[in-house]
This record gives structure tokens, sequence and C-alpha cells, in this order.
């Protein structure tokens, strides 16, 4: 028998497998027929292009499940390493606070945790008194008398010093508790939109005495009390000038902080320098580390010094933020529309405007206008009295220290009037 009576052969019996369904042993004779270099008929090469379909058609299947099973793996990775928002949490934090959404931009609160922050203000008090206790009373009211004198520069929209000795003290006083206040509703904020990593590192530019820490801190206090949260990690780098503020930062958050049983552990890292020398200092930050950069009121009255400043959080946001990474930026109202020499004045187009302009380098994701008045524009001295003393949370412990060494008449509140922004690199 020659080839071309084989090869007939063969396709005959491909052609009575096929009809019976038996592929394997249609492909074994498509094979030999191959291997024997004949020519394929019309009805072999439809049978090859078949079989070559099916052989895609199942690596483009096995392809898509491996790369729909690694993103899911990538999904839940990231899942796990977000605290993602409890819907009877987000409630809470709204009622407590009495928050109310008056437009796409303003956020009017008037309320407070109470069980977490009067523990925080009363152990912050008795930190002061503590610390008072140990200068003599004449050079105590002496001192006080420098530092109020050169921190109620931020009332009349000028730069304080903050050089003297107690001025920490006083800022602990007069401010701390609202900006803590302020930082704690940025980062339920964060939260509620799925941002904020259970493994996160922070830079705190400007820092003061650690607002941004310390409002963290009571928010992950504020969930852990409410429900069970995964280990928290975070690396807190502070970068201030004045390293009587780093100092007392880490005094008290020993006190309070550590005192108390968290699921969270932080790091700190404290780097004493001006922004405004900052080129000899570029080495002492990681490169693309952090997940957040934090400015919470530290942007200049005087337009000389702004600029110069904004080109350092420029080159800092370029150098030592992640990719993936996002800018909280905390300004008073007063101080953000009087950098573009304009009132503040009832009108979202108006305020977004100030907000794009601020923004001008930079993508903005959100921003909200925290208020405790309910109002863009500013209120009268009586009328605020007046809201304060029907509406806002007191600090009931705090007063009684600033009645006494500063002979404060008024009942000071929690209050807010300021412009939380969030962006990331452009």
């Amino acid at each position: 028998m020659n080839n071309p009576i084989i090869n007939w052969w063969r396709s005959q019996q491909l052609k009575l497998s096929l009809k019976r369904g038996d592929i394997r042993r249609a492909v074994q004779l498509l094979q030999e027929i191959q291997k024997s270099g004949a020519t394929f008929s019309w009805l072999e090469k439809l049978f090859r292009d078949k079989l070559q379909l099916e052989r895609y058609s199942q690596e483009y299947k096995r392809q898509t499940e491996t790369l729909s099973k690694q993103l899911t793996e990538a999904s839940q990775q990231k899942a796990n390493h977000i605290l993602m928002p409890d819907e009877e949490f987000v409630k809470y934090i709204y009622k407590v606070f009495n928050l109310i959404e008056h437009d796409k931009y303003k956020l009017q609160s008037t309320g407070i945790v109470e069980r977490i922050f009067d523990d925080f203000e009363s152990t912050l008090v008795e930190y002061l008194k503590e610390e008072f206790s140990k200068i003599p009373d004449k050079q105590l009211f002496i001192k006080l008398e420098d530092a109020i004198e050169d921190i109620n520069n931020l009332k009349i929209g000028q730069d304080p010093d903050y050089r003297f000795s107690l001025t920490p003290h006083v800022y602990f006083m007069k401010y701390f508790l609202e900006n803590v206040y302020c930082i704690y509703l940025a980062w339920f904020l964060i939260y509620q939109d799925a941002l904020l990593p259970s493994k996160v590192n922070i830079l705190d530019i400007a820092a003061d005495p650690g607002t941004v820490a310390y409002g963290l801190a009571l928010f992950l206090q504020s969930i852990s009390g409410f429900f069970h949260i995964p280990q928290m990690h975070i690396s807190y780098y502070s970068l201030e000038k004045q390293d009587a503020f780093q100092f007392r930062r880490l005094q008290f958050w020993r006190r309070y902080i550590e005192s108390r049983l968290t699921t969270v552990n932080a790091y700190f890292r404290f780097v004493t320098t001006d922004i405004f020398t900052w080129e000899t200092q570029s080495n002492n930050l990681p490169k693309d580390f952090f997940d957040f950069i934090v400015i919470s009121h530290c942007f200049f009255a005087d337009p000389a010094k702004r600029v110069e400043a904004n080109n350092t959080y420029k080159q800092i946001f370029v150098s030592s933020l992640k990719k993936s990474g996002y800018i909280l930026l905390i300004v008073q109202d007063k101080k953000l529309f009087k950098i573009y020499d304009v009132q503040q004045i009832e009108s979202q187009a108006h305020e977004k405007n100030v907000v794009d302009k601020f923004m001008a380098e930079l993508e903005l994701i959100w921003y909200k206008y925290l208020t405790s008045t309910g109002s863009r524009k500013p209120s009268s001295a009586a009328d605020f009295a007046k809201i304060a003393k029907e509406k806002l949370p007191k600090k009931l412990y705090m007063n009684p220290i600033l009645q006494q060494y500063f002979g404060q008449k008024y009942q000071s509140c929690y209050a807010l009037d300021n412009y939380v922004i969030f962006a990331k690199k452009s």
C-alpha cells in the first residue's frame, strides 16, 4: 500500500471518527496526516482550525482566571490594610458631632465625643498644672504674659515667634484642643472615604505640639471603643522649628496616650529644623515614604515668607510623598481669604475659586469648610457668643485655668472655622 493510499485511508478514518464523535481518535489521525507531509483536505483544515481556536480559548480562559485571582488577592491585601468604614460608626460620629452637611463643601459641627475629649482635656489640664507648679508665681505670670502676647499675634493675622519658654503651654491652653478637634474630624472624613490605612507613615510639617498625631490617636480611640480594629502601625515624623514644642508634645503623649490600652503602635521621629533653611536639611526625610503629608495652619501671613514656605512644601511633596500618597491641609478661613485679599461671603462659587487658587499646583480631591455657626460669613462677636452658649461643647476643665491665669471672662468652647483640604500631587 503506497503513501497516497495510506493518506486516503487516514482521511476516511478521520471523517468516520468525527461522525462518531470520537474526537480523541480524530486528533490522533490529524497528527499522523500532518507528520506524513500530506496536504490537508478542506475538512482536515477546518478541524485543525477548530482545535486551534479551542486551545486559544482555553489559554485565554486560564490567563483570565489567573489575572482575576491576582486582582482579587491584591484587592484583599489592600482591603486588609485599609480601615473600611463601618456604617454604624459613621452614623454615630454624625450623631454625636451633630454634623450637618449644608452643601457639598460646608459641614457644620456643634457636638463632640464627650467620653474621649473630656478625658483628654482633663489630663491636659492636670499636666499644665503640674508644669506651672514648678515655677514661682511671680515668674510664672511674667513668662505667661510674654508667651500670650506673642501667640495672640495669630488673632490679628501676624506670625508669632513661638520663642518663649511657656509658648507651648499657652498654645496648649488656647488653641490645642480646638485644633485636635478639627484634625479628629479631618481623619474621620478620610476614614469615611476608605482612605485610612492600618499601616501609615505621616509627615507633620510645622507640627507645633503634634495636633495631627493627637487627633488621629483620639479618632482611633473612638473606633476601638466602638468595634474591633486591626493592629495599627503609625510612623509619625514631626518637622518643627521649636524644640520646646517637640519636647512638650512627647511629654504629654507619654502621659496620656501611652497610659491607655490601645491597638496603636506609634513610632516617632522628631526633625527639629526651620523650613526656611530647608536646603541644608533636606536629607533628614526619607524619599517616597509618606502616605500622608499634613500641614496644619502653617501658612504665613507675610507674603514673602508664604512664597518661600510654599516652595519648600512643594520640594517635600515631590521628594518624600509616595505616588499613592495624599496631602492634607488645614487653614483658617480668615487667613485663606486674606491671602487673596477677598471677603468671605455665602457663595460656593466664590469659595471654590479661592480654594482652587490656593491649590494651583496640586490636584484637589475634596475640601470641606468646617464651621460651628453653619455660615460662611463671619459672625459678629455677639452672635457667636449666643451660638457658643446655646450649642457648642464647652471646655469644662480648661476654662478654670484660663480664668485663673488670663482673667478670661467668657467660657471657651470647641469651635471650628477651618478649611480641610485633601489633595495629591498633580
